[in-house]
């Protein structure tokens, strides 16, 4: 953490004393800190808020800054909505480290100081409002992302979520810590990225999906009992290169999704045109599979820039995933542009599902809703990772659960959101992390950009597959395999 700076640790009048330290209310919003962690999780120190209104705000400019005047903002990414009872946490560590002593000082977009709280040492957990966003902080369970642990004791390892705990909902990995290569060596060298897994169905074998960066290509792979490797027909042996809807352009193509099984279209995102690599162009591309020929041109190209934060051109759309309708309206999910239960006949032209997407400067995910008619969207959903940067996500219709991942930028961890079902939730009907876990231990802590996982019909031992690819492709192989527990297991 950092040191104690120009600031020290004066609080704005009306603050009630917490545990270790001081603070106040002084410029009266609906936002709040709400937990603190200065001693480091598995990735570093985070600071979480919280809304206690009534109605969702745009925390677009709001900034957060330690003691020292001089260290940079830390500015909440322009687009993060936060809906009522909801929480917003971000890592501090990319701008400054908390020490002890320290302090947190959050800021309107107007430079307003808002709130503030200083510690003179570190809490055993963290420190957390209780209750959340109204109470005095105390030390307590950490608890990033989900309502404050309150009533119990600190933190530490076990957390709050029980045996194999790291750091409160930081588990080990849950399957098992044997991950293997089952590519053959050299086949596709550094740069490959998303994946996507497509079930087996009838006579058709299940295929692995798989996008390459540089070259713009995607493969699909076939497994022969021994590894995956690409299909040796309709041109798809050595990949097929991409472009744009014109037929020009190299897009820089990172994570893939289809969206249902029986439908050839592919889904690639993507941050840029290699052929104009210092330029950010944020797009979803649609492409058809089924297509003869080593090339395919895109049949739709939603342009996602202008809605989305601004970021470097290799820190753009690194992840997609797919969710069905059916599934969002059944667990109840909340339509943040219609402020109201999401409702498919809203967006004419969308298809079956929403498709959300990662991006890697801020970490943060965004649902939308396509026409793929008018190359129109609609952005229904804002939410953040938990974690810096965001490399893949991965949907699993059968559990429900939403799986990001973060290479070795975070340590490779993976976040996992569960849609809150709770009917009295005040975050009902929104994406909530559930859990963050740290990678197995014989996977190396490599640039692993693309995670997808099997189907519940080759469970074995109460495991499914679950896939990762190396962009750095170490030792050769670019892709790996390890296992996940069956059924939503938590």
């Amino acid at each position: 953490g950092g040191a104690a700076g120009a600031g020290g640790s004066a609080a704005g009048a009306g603050g009630s004393a917490g545990a270790g330290g001081t603070g106040g209310v002084v410029n009266p919003t609906t936002i709040h800190i709400n937990e603190i962690e200065s001693n480091g999780d598995l990735a570093g120190d985070w600071v979480e808020l919280t809304n206690t209104g009534a109605t969702t705000v745009d925390l677009s400019g709001f900034e957060m800054k330690d003691d020292n005047d001089s260290h940079a903002f830390v500015v909440v990414p322009a687009g993060t909505m936060l809906a009522p009872g909801g929480f917003y946490a971000t890592y501090v560590f990319a701008t400054f480290g908390l020490g002890a002593p320290d302090m947190v000082r959050l800021f309107d977009p107007a430079g307003t100081l808002i709130e503030s709280y200083s510690w003179t040492a570190h809490a055993a957990g963290t420190y957390g409002r209780c209750p959340d966003g109204a109470g005095a902080f105390v030390d307590m369970t950490p608890s990033r992302g989900v309502a404050n642990v309150c009533g119990g004791g600190a933190g530490g390892v076990g957390g709050s979520g029980g045996a194999g705990g790291l750091a409160g909902n930081e588990f080990a990995w849950p399957g098992t810590a044997a991950v293997v290569s089952i590519d053959d060596l050299n086949v596709f060298g550094t740069n490959l990225s998303g994946l996507n897994y497509q079930p087996a169905a009838g006579s058709n074998p299940a295929v692995l999906w798989a996008v390459q960066n540089g070259p713009s290509k995607i493969y699909r792979l076939l497994w022969d009992g021994t590894i995956w490797s690409p299909d040796g027909t309709n041109n798809w042996v050595v990949g097929k290169l991409l472009h744009y809807t014109d037929g020009t352009g190299a897009p820089d193509s990172e994570g893939l999704s289809k969206a249902e099984w029986v439908d050839s279209s592919m889904y690639v995102s993507t941050e840029r045109d290699n052929n104009a690599n210092g330029v950010s162009r944020l797009s979803i591309l649609r492409f058809d599979t089924a297509a003869s020929g080593a090339e395919l041109t895109a049949l739709n190209d939603w342009n996602l820039t202008a809605d989305l934060p601004v970021v470097g051109a290799n820190l753009g759309l690194e992840a997609i995933t797919y969710v069905p309708d059916t599934a969002l309206v059944a667990g109840g999910f909340f339509d943040e542009a219609a402020n109201a239960p999401y409702n498919p006949a809203s967006y004419p032209n969308h298809g079956a599902g929403l498709f959300f997407v990662g991006l890697e400067g801020n970490g943060s995910v965004y649902g939308y809703a396509l026409d793929h008619v008018t190359n129109g969207f609609q952005r229904v959903a804002t939410l953040p990772s938990g974690q810096v940067s965001i490399m893949d996500l991965a949907y699993d219709r059968e559990t429900a659960l939403l799986w990001g991942y973060c290479d070795n930028t975070c340590n490779n961890k993976a976040t996992v959101f569960k849609l809150d079902t709770a009917a009295v939730s005040p975050t009902h009907g929104r994406f909530q992390v559930s859990r963050v876990f740290d990678h197995p231990s014989t996977l190396p802590n490599s640039n692993n950009e693309g995670i997808t996982f099997g189907s519940e019909a080759e469970c074995v031992g109460g495991q499914k597959p679950f896939f990762w690819t190396d962009d750095d492709a170490i030792n050769g192989h670019s892709i790996r395999r390890g296992t996940i527990p069956c059924g939503s297991f938590f």
